[in-house]
């Protein structure tokens, strides 16, 4: 998908002398990169610097809080996991590439470099996507069918979404490059590589898991409101049902908005730019919105339960390093 966007705006004529990044300015008549130091620069390293590394700490502290501790050993918390070494990854591999080799630069030097940047990211955030998916349908087992929970989520089907939400984002990254390097040999003619970047790519690593996280999670909230009639009939408690209602909408509004407000912008800029064209410094901050959503998750899928925050004051202080806490409970 970025590739190919790449190459169109590296043909548009319209773009060629214009300054696509504050640390890279084109020469009109070389048409090279040069990198620039500016305040505006420096500023901008700092920022993505400071995302890069709260990106990795929180993800490796929620990885440290369920392998230390037992309680947080369960099929779910497994998901979680899974997640947090896709965003993890994010902050050491993708986050340092893309500062080092930007969009901008990638624009006219398909070197082995951007390959590799874009590679990583189409694999890591196409994970980080499916795992997202995958712990909707956790969580919809749970809230929705909590009598079979147990049978229907387990550690073997938890390894199974895993495997798969990996397998298929590492095969996503290689039809990538296959129909790069298609297009790189015909030139010309490349119909059917052009389809599958632009078109079965977005649909199958972003618009059909958003669906399917939609109706999940839009279940889950008419499965929760059912439940806190049937107490308001039962105990006869309005705060009790308001404050379940109230929840059960915050929770979601918090996972759909911050996963939504993160990726959708990008994937409707990219369908936008088949029609008519975006320009690049929108495209390369939309694209870098994409990977703020990898240090939003610990905090959304983590920080937002109990045991977890205690699991975090316990490793933070130090605490874990004082006694065996292992065991300990955390609520």
């Amino acid at each position: 998908m970025k590739t190919e966007f790449n190459k169109a705006m590296a043909e548009d004529s319209f773009y060629v002398g214009y300054d696509f990044h504050p640390c890279y300015k084109i020469n009109n008549v070389s048409k090279t990169l040069t990198r620039t130091s500016s305040t505006v620069c420096i500023l901008l390293y700092i920022f993505l610097g400071l995302l890069s590394v709260m990106t990795v700490c929180g993800n490796v502290l929620v990885i440290i809080s369920i392998t230390y501790f037992k309680q947080l050993h369960t099929p779910s918390n497994y998901l979680i996991i899974s997640l947090a070494v896709a965003d993890l990854l994010v902050g050491i591999v993708v986050f340092p590439m893309s500062m080092s080799f930007p969009l901008s630069s990638c624009l006219y030097y398909r070197d082995i470099f951007c390959k590799i940047r874009d590679s990583f990211d189409v694999i890591l955030s196409t994970t980080s996507i499916f795992n997202l998916c995958c712990i909707s349908v956790d969580r919809y087992y749970a809230v929705c069918k909590p009598l079979v929970y147990r049978t229907k989520i387990n550690v073997h089907v938890v390894g199974i979404m895993i495997l798969m939400s990996w397998g298929v984002s590492v095969l996503v990254a290689i039809g990538f490059v296959i129909a790069e390097l298609n297009q790189e040999k015909c030139k010309e003619n490349c119909f059917y590589d052009v389809v599958l970047e632009k078109t079965l790519a977005p649909v199958f690593s972003f618009y059909l898991p958003v669906i399917i996280m939609l109706y999940i999670y839009l279940r889950i909230f008419l499965v929760a409101q059912k439940q806190a009639r049937s107490i308001q009939n039962t105990t006869k408690s309005v705060v009790t049902v308001s404050n379940m209602e109230r929840k059960a909408t915050k929770t979601l509004a918090i996972v759909l908005g911050a996963f939504l407000m993160c990726w959708l912008p990008f994937f409707l800029c990219f369908s936008l730019q088949l029609l008519g064209g975006v320009s690049v410094p929108v495209y390369e901050t939309l694209n870098w919105l994409t990977l703020f959503n990898s240090m939003l998750n610990p905090f959304i899928y983590a920080f937002f339960y109990q045991w977890f925050r205690s699991a975090f004051k316990m490793i933070i202080f130090g605490k874990i390093f004082q006694v065996d806490c292992s065991n300990s409970k955390l609520l």
